[in-house]
């Protein structure tokens, strides 16, 4: 399971490198929907890539952007006086008499205040880091598909709800942010040859055992440790991921771009660090048969699949 990855937040590579346009509509949708109070989650670095808008619409989405921002300062704030308040009001009772009461609130607001602290410097930041652009399942990315036989980028949810599917679906289903190989013609069958996207990577991050991944086994009454560990192509670049996407509607809710990226078996490398699966990235060359796919002939995409991009993995624990 690629439970989370390293992307390219910044559509304009897209636009760049593949002239791909965007749709700004619905990236402008996600954004006043955030600052409307939707809980979306979205990378900093894809809210930076508006930093400097060109046209209309683009400014309407910085817009957005610096509304949410300010409420989110405002409300740390807010909070930061309160934690304050409380660490002095238990500071003087600590002062007369030592209650346990008194230590405990004195523990809890220094530590909120610390917190709160570090999410206000984290929001003011300018300069971005390699964890403003790190997805987990929930997080939105941009994906790119085909719409009238253009390239297009779409702001997706890294969880993917298939239209038609109901809205309890993401709980039922929690892991449906990874599609297997060996299930697109089953669970994935309305999608697989259907609806296909591609997500731009440099790395992505899997759960192991500290014991699979140190290659033995565990003593008696040790208990295993979970380990999070960070994989790179050696070729420094990035992959063009393959996943599958839908667009779900229902009545009453607001519409949902969603996506999974698919998954295969892993390559030895992989497997040898304790995982089981790897995403698929595949080659250039096959980008638009992989973003036009003819639900017809699914061997053909299949054999995509198979002549994938394939450099070696290396490894290393996760900050």
């Amino acid at each position: 399971m690629c439970y989370s990855a390293q992307i390219e937040a910044d559509y304009k590579k897209f636009v760049r490198e593949f002239g791909a346009r965007m749709s700004l509509r619905e990236f402008a949708e996600l954004y006043w929907a955030r600052a409307n109070g939707s809980k979306v989650k979205i990378p900093k670095a894809m809210d930076a890539a508006f930093d400097d808008p060109q046209e209309e619409e683009q400014r309407g989405i910085k817009a957005a952007i610096d509304r949410f921002n300010a409420e989110q300062a405002t409300a740390l704030e807010q909070e930061l006086f309160r934690q304050r308040s409380r660490l002095a009001d238990a500071e003087r009772t600590l002062q007369t008499r030592t209650t346990k009461a008194a230590t405990e609130s004195k523990r809890i607001a220094a530590g909120m205040i610390d917190a709160t602290i570090r999410r206000l410097d984290d929001l003011r930041r300018v300069e971005l880091k390699d964890r403003d652009s790190r997805i987990f399942p929930g997080t939105y990315a941009p994906v790119m598909v085909v719409e009238e036989g253009q390239r297009v980028i779409k702001p997706m949810r890294y969880q993917c709800r298939p239209a038609g599917k109901p809205k309890f679906y993401d709980s039922k289903y929690p892991g449906t942010y990874n599609a297997r190989r060996d299930n697109l013609e089953g669970f994935w069958k309305e999608l697989f040859g259907y609806s296909h996207g591609l997500m731009i990577v440099s790395a992505f991050y899997e759960n192991v055992s500290r014991a699979r991944m140190e290659g033995r086994e565990l003593q008696d009454g040790e208990q295993d440790e979970n380990v999070v560990l960070e994989f790179q192509p050696n070729t420094g670049g990035q992959m063009l991921v393959a996943c599958l996407w839908s667009h779900w509607r229902a009545p009453g809710e607001a519409d949902l771009l969603s996506f999974a990226a698919i998954t295969d078996e892993p390559p030895a490398e992989i497997a040898s660090a304790g995982h089981d699966r790897c995403i698929v990235p595949i080659k250039p060359e096959n980008i638009d048969a992989w973003l036009n796919p003819d639900p017809a002939n699914l061997t053909a995409l299949h054999a995509i699949l198979d002549d994938r991009y394939r450099p070696y993995y290396e490894h290393r624990m996760a900050a």
